[in-house]
C-alpha cells in the first residue's frame, strides 16, 4: 500500500503541466476590457523548480510590450520585468487546469482572474476583472490556442 500511494504521489509530482508550452491569443473568442493592452503570445517553460512566463503584445496605444515572470505556483507575488502597469504576479494552483493569478503594483491588487487550459489541452481561458485607473470595475476574457 505504502508503495503504491509513493508511486502516485512520484508520478503527480512529475505529471506534464498543462500551462507549459506556447499559447497565441485567439482574438475572434476573447473579449478585452477596453483600453487594456494584449497579450499576443505567452509562454510558459520550466526552469528548474520555478515557472517562467514570457509574454510578448501591445500596450492599449498599441506599442510593443515584453514581460518576463519567473516564479512559483504557489500564491505568493514574484516580481515581473518589463513595461507593465504592475510589477509583481502571484499564480495559485486551483486544480490541475486552472491558476488563480493577481497582478499587483507595489502591493497593491490591480486584477485577478483564473486560467484554466481545456480538457484537451488545447486552449487556455483567462477570465480577469479589476478596478481601473478611473474606479471604474472591469471584466474580461482571453482565450488562447496551443501552438
Amino acid at each position: 500500500m505504502a508503495a503504491a500511494v509513493s508511486l502516485i504521489t512520484a508520478a503527480s509530482c512529475f505529471a506534464a503541466n498543462p500551462h507549459i508550452g506556447t499559447w497565441k491569443l485567439n482574438q475572434a473568442k476573447s473579449k478585452l476590457p477596453a483600453g487594456m493592452g494584449k497579450n499576443n503570445t505567452v509562454v510558459y517553460s520550466e526552469e528548474g523548480d520555478k515557472i517562467k512566463v514570457t509574454v510578448d503584445g501591445t500596450d492599449k496605444d498599441g506599442k510593443p510590450t515584453h514581460s518576463i515572470w519567473v516564479g512559483k505556483f504557489d500564491g505568493k507575488a514574484y516580481p515581473v520585468k518589463g513595461n507593465l502597469a504592475y510589477n509583481a504576479v502571484g499564480y495559485r494552483v486551483i486544480n490541475d487546469r486552472t491558476n488563480y493569478i493577481q497582478t499587483l503594483s507595489d502591493g497593491k491588487l490591480l486584477w485577478s482572474g483564473k486560467i484554466t487550459v481545456s480538457k484537451d489541452g488545447k486552449a487556455r481561458t483567462v477570465a480577469i476583472h479589476g478596478i481601473g485607473v478611473k474606479g471604474k470595475k472591469f471584466s474580461g476574457k482571453a482565450v488562447y490556442d496551443k501552438m
